[in-house]
């Protein structure tokens, strides 16, 4: 099996032993204790479940700083974005060196982790300028991850953490989210040794469908993970339960019996284009996959990064050696009305735009919110009704 990245093992940060479990939550009752940002909350929970393994907490500046400008940190390990514990004021923890971290996510803010704090240090605006134009390519506001990044306060707290719990997922997600550890043993169980994953934000089409099915016929894969963003998405975007429902309808009726592992992972959406999609490859070989799909604007949004440059990335930018899975580079993917099929748009050179079914996202909402399904060259029909179903439910 695929190793984790940078060590032989994973290195999960959530306290998995029932005592120390106990003993930790019953310490951060009357440890001093901070809400902190959505961000640095998925940031915990992916930290929790091994998914950013071998970190150990969050990053000090010199570390964001070295993770955004090269992906590597001060000792030489590699990372691709900065994970931080970004806060507005320090005033509730003062100087104390072991605090609660709480969840701004769940009713009552709940313990989400112990840390012990190693460095508070205020992030001037041009080191955040800096982060945000190495990691977005842009310090544009209006795009969300870049406002996001730049909401959440000036002063990094960074230090090791023990995870206590992992948010909102488990409770509003019990089927569907796993933590790297999880995954990785259900591999295992299931005896795979080549494994592709898909990451998606969205519900997936029949081009999506079809693109699977080419990435395991292509690499020989013996699974796929589909692996779903279920934290924070921007305004607009369809909601993780709706998603996981189309999925899975599409994965019972159009994949062979224990094909598919659907799965998702709790982090909120960062729209950083091509150094999210080094992010994403990092911990899916963390998870345990041996091959991942990047397709045309892989975690983009609006017109901020090239159709390709999440793929190129990984020839340009990240160190030689840096990861082990192999990235599987697909183009768009439409069915084409030449060949009765959906192809990747590439593979044919004799087509033309209008040899294509091509509809937009919002010729897609459009009908959906009238009812109306997509043909069945571009959305699976059983898809389709239970996004028209979500749809309309928004009209009543």
């Amino acid at each position: 099996m695929i190793n984790p990245v940078g060590s032989d093992e994973l290195k999960p940060l959530f306290v998995y032993d029932v005592n120390e479990h106990e003993q930790l939550m019953h310490e951060a009752e009357s440890l001093p204790s901070i809400v902190v940002s959505s961000q640095a909350a998925a940031n915990a929970v992916m930290l929790g479940g091994g998914y950013f393994s071998p970190l150990k907490g969050y990053m000090n500046v010199a570390d964001a700083m070295g993770a955004a400008d090269k992906m590597t940190l001060t000792d030489g390990s590699f990372f691709p974005v900065p994970i931080m514990c970004l806060v507005e004021s320090t005033e509730a923890i003062g100087d104390a060196k072991r605090i609660a971290l709480r969840d701004p996510n769940v009713e009552g803010n709940p313990v989400l982790a112990v840390m012990d704090i190693e460095n508070i240090e205020e992030v001037t605006d041009e080191q955040m300028q800096f982060m945000t134009e190495k990691v977005y390519r842009t310090t544009d506001v209006e795009h969300p991850g870049v406002a996001t990044f730049n909401s959440q306060g000036r002063i990094a707290l960074s230090g090791p953490i023990k995870v206590l719990n992992f948010s909102y997922f488990i409770t509003d997600f019990p089927d569907t989210f796993r933590t790297a550890v999880e995954i990785r043993n259900e591999i295992k169980e299931r005896g795979w040794n080549k494994v592709v994953a898909f990451q998606t934000r969205n519900p997936m089409h029949l081009a999506h469908e079809e693109l699977c099915h080419m990435a395991m016929e292509r690499t020989g894969a013996d699974g796929l993970v589909i692996h779903m963003l279920l934290g924070k998405l921007k305004p607009g975007d369809i909601p993780a339960p709706v998603r996981d429902a189309a999925i899975r309808k599409m994965v019972e009726l159009y994949f062979p019996p224990n094909s598919v592992m659907v799965t998702g992972y709790g982090f909120d959406m960062l729209y950083a284009g091509p150094r999210e999609a080094v992010l994403h490859a990092y911990f899916r070989q963390n998870m345990g996959a041996t091959h991942f799909i990047i397709g045309r604007d892989h975690a983009g949004v609006g017109d901020y990064y090239g159709a390709f440059d999440a793929q190129t990335i990984f020839d340009e930018e990240v160190p030689p050696g840096a990861l082990q899975i192999e990235i599987f580079k697909a183009d768009h993917t439409a069915w084409s009305k030449k060949l009765n099929k959906v192809v990747m748009m590439r593979e044919a050179p004799d087509h033309t735009k209008d040899d294509f079914i091509l509809l937009s996202g919002t010729k897609v909402r459009e009908m959906l919110g009238q009812g109306i399904a997509p043909p069945p060259e571009f959305s699976r029909p059983e898809v389709a009704q239970i996004l028209i179903d979500y749809y309309q439910s928004l009209n009543k």
